[in-house]
């Protein structure tokens, strides 16, 4: 056994782990033992999880960890980090207990890059409710849950004000603005921690954003320096580099839109500005050509008043979903006839607030809704569904994720999915 650095160790105390992997000291070198929440709790370990089985929080002063002493003989690196890059990552807090340079491999990235490498794709949802501090993560069946560290802003109008969030790569982005202007708060996956990012191009708010790969996109939105200018301007975000760059301008100013990503285009649909008012069309920027292309009617017939939130819209399988929010209705794009198909209800209230407050994501290659249940007998908890949608069904079945986090408000601020 041997010591950790004052940092490695600082590291594994903001982490949550509840299990690891030692080997007994009467084992065979194939034998090993689970060392589970129980046993951490007696060590003194950091085990701040949620368990959504019974609902309880596991926790206990944090001591010193442990690395594990193997006595069999060692994998090639190479052949440990494809190994490693398998392992589930709501498991990695426990990965970075068994060595030193298993804890430096999911520090740097490194980890996350091999398994962008081979394709091993594995969401993780990003929840901030109504009257929390924390952040929440969770796996991609609810079936666990970490609270972030809290975000060290201690600036009011940050906090009570309100935000907008974005994934790109590793990061999380969660954009807002402090008394002294806009301001970007960039949680890092890989050191489990908060950091200002760079400020964008242009400061905005109320815009469209969309994840493609590592980057993230936004486009149009509100100037925040004066708050009297609709832009049509357009960034993305390089989690590697930490920078913004600028696209080409739109063909429309709008803000109050939405983003997407589909056929390999960064779509922003609907919104509004002072000249048209509320917007029918869209526009998606065509990644590989880097020109925008326009596309009129695109919510034409489909209800849109004022004061709504931005259209709430979701990509699954290269097919565009709408949630109507006014009778909590999903809607499918056709792009044949370029016409909107329903597919029956959704079990959450989108109109509750006229679409504010519900998180409609993809998920790989499923749908999920977060918000408050259709069901009247239901409490102000949040609920959570998902389904397999598709486009040819008359009703899609969704499905209930019991997450047990039931005292999480239903009304959804933020809510971002990174894909790792």
């Amino acid at each position: 056994m041997f010591n950790l650095k004052e940092e490695e160790r600082d590291y594994l105390c903001k982490n949550d782990c509840t299990s690891f992997w030692v080997t007994s000291q009467s084992a065979t070198p194939s034998e090993k033992i689970r060392v589970v929440s129980e046993t951490n709790l007696r060590l003194g370990l950091n085990s701040n999880v949620y368990s959504s089985k019974n609902g309880n929080l596991s926790g206990s002063p944090t001591v010193e960890p442990q690395d594990a002493d193997y006595k069999i003989p060692r994998l090639i690196d190479e052949v440990e980090d494809l190994i490693l890059s398998r392992v589930p990552r709501s498991d990695y807090g426990n990965v970075c207990l068994v060595s030193k340079r298993y804890l430096s491999l999911l520090k740097s990235g490194q980890l996350f890059r091999i398994r962008n490498e081979n394709g091993l794709a594995e969401p993780s949802v990003f929840v901030l409710a109504n009257n929390e501090t924390s952040w929440w993560t969770f796996d991609r069946k609810f079936k666990s849950a970490r609270k972030l560290p809290i975000l060290p802003s201690t600036d009011g109008c940050f906090n009570n004000g309100d935000k907008e969030s974005l994934c790109a790569g590793t990061h999380l982005l969660v954009l807002g603005r402090e008394l002294e202007g806009s301001v970007i708060w960039r949680y890092q996956l890989a050191s489990n921690r908060w950091s200002k990012a760079p400020s964008m191009i242009n400061s905005r708010c109320m815009f469209a954003s969309a994840t493609c790969g590592n980057f993230g996109y936004i486009a149009g939105g509100n100037d925040t320096e004066t708050y009297r200018e609709i832009l049509n301007s357009a960034e993305k975000y390089n989690p590697e580099s930490g920078s913004w760059e600028r696209l080409p301008n739109m063909h429309k100013k709008r803000r109050a839109s939405s983003g997407c990503f589909m056929d390999n285009k960064f779509f922003v649909i609907g919104g509004n500005n002072k000249e048209e008012g509320n917007l029918k069309c869209a526009e998606a920027f065509d990644v590989k050509k880097n020109t925008w292309e326009w596309i009129p009617n695109m919510l034409e017939n489909l209800p849109v008043i004022a004061a709504q939130s931005p259209p709430l819209v979701a990509v699954v399988n290269n097919q565009l979903y709408y949630l109507e929010h006014s009778n909590n209705e999903l809607m499918v794009y056709l792009k044949n006839t370029k016409s909107w198909k329903n597919l029956g209800s959704v079990p959450v209230r989108a109109d509750l607030r006229r679409g504010w407050g519900v998180a409609f994501k993809s998920l790989g290659n499923e749908l999920l809704v977060i918000g408050a249940s259709t069901n009247s007998n239901a409490s102000h908890s949040m609920t959570v569904y998902s389904c397999s949608p598709d486009p040819d069904a008359t009703q899609l079945h969704w499905n209930p994720l019991q997450c047990g986090l039931n005292e999480l408000n239903h009304f959804i601020k933020n809510c971002s999915v990174m894909i790792l």
